[in-house]
């Protein structure tokens, strides 16, 4: 080739390859090897997102998307359904259809200013199941989603949960009291509660880039881009909401419902959880189900279902298909 028709390097071709690059770099362990989903059948794959109007005529936004079994993730406080991305988008491609939901308060549902309490979060659920007739699904919840899921599975009409997953979850109940001597004082949860009616967004800037994901750990691996996804996922929720489910994830009493639930229960929690301390969570929660099965996590943080996905998908994947 002579000189004059050495070929022109288009900048955007760089820029193209520097993000494939590093979008590969930082892809977590597992996610590219995951195999690729099908093309879309437009007779078929019909599901996306939308919304149902509950009893009481509340709106509730919730995310549906492909086919086979199905999984029902559940999200903490005072997040949405996008805090399972990388949980969807690796069942998707295993095969299974997911299922998010924005809480009641949360996200892109309506921003009640009642029935933010762990009874009407299990009843929106119910009549979210009915009317996407899920049967046969697992429920897994993280944190507050963990006390909805056992709320809910307690309760549910036979045929429609084949298993459960409590992730770093609340049950059997977080706040101290004389029955519950190692559980958090009370204290802790009116600290939230005035740090949320005095600056709420700074506070959804302090609660990720500190304790809820480790990141306030020694040598931890801190991600900007996590803590603004979390700080997102939170503004997008209506405070009064905010506020009443302090009360409904701290002093909500679930050792009923985890004696009710009969379906096989995986218990994941990050030993180092300083969100939700895994001796008065985790440990008592695995005692108290019938079909109980514990696996902790030596360093984990209460946010590790994105800190480690790669590895809490991995072991959810094997417990689904036990």
């Amino acid at each position: 080739m002579s000189k004059d028709q050495t070929p022109t390097i288009d900048r955007r071709m760089v820029l193209a390859s520097g993000l494939i690059a590093t979008a590969s770099a930082m892809a977590p362990i597992g996610a590219l090897a995951a195999t690729q989903p099908p093309p879309l059948n437009p007779k078929k794959d019909h599901r996306t997102m939308g919304t149902i109007t509950t009893k009481d005529g509340s709106s509730i936004f919730y995310k549906d998307w492909g086919e086979g079994q199905p999984i029902v993730f559940h999200h903490g406080w005072p997040l949405s359904a996008d805090d399972w991305d990388a949980q969807m988008l690796f069942f998707l491609q295993h095969g299974y259809r997911v299922i998010a939901h924005d809480r009641r308060g949360n996200g892109r549902s309506s921003q009640t200013w009642s029935g933010n309490d762990m009874d009407t979060y299990a009843d929106d659920v119910a009549q979210l199941t009915s009317a996407l007739d899920l049967r046969g699904a697992v429920h897994v919840g993280h944190s507050t989603g963990g006390g909805e899921v056992a709320r809910y599975v307690a309760r549910a009409e036979p045929g429609r949960v084949s298993k459960a997953v409590l992730i770093g979850a609340v049950p059997p109940i977080m706040v101290k009291s004389p029955s519950n001597p190692g559980g958090l004082p009370i204290e802790v949860f009116d600290g939230f509660r005035a740090a949320l009616a005095a600056n709420h967004a700074q506070f959804f800037l302090d609660v990720p880039s500190g304790p809820f994901y480790g990141f306030n750990r020694p040598g931890a691996a801190v991600s900007q881009g996590v803590i603004n996804n979390w700080w997102r996922q939170a503004m997008m929720g209506a405070t009064k909401a905010h506020f009443d489910c302090i009360k409904a994830f701290s002093e909500t009493d679930f050792t009923g419902d985890l004696k009710a639930i009969q379906q096989p229960t995986l218990v994941m929690h990050g030993e180092d959880d300083q969100i939700v301390p895994i001796a008065d969570s985790g440990l008592l929660s695995a005692k108290i189900l019938r079909n109980a099965t514990l696996k902790t996590y030596p360093g984990y943080p209460h946010g590790m279902a994105t800190t480690h996905a790669d590895v809490i998908n991995r072991d959810l994947l094997a417990f689904i298909q036990s």
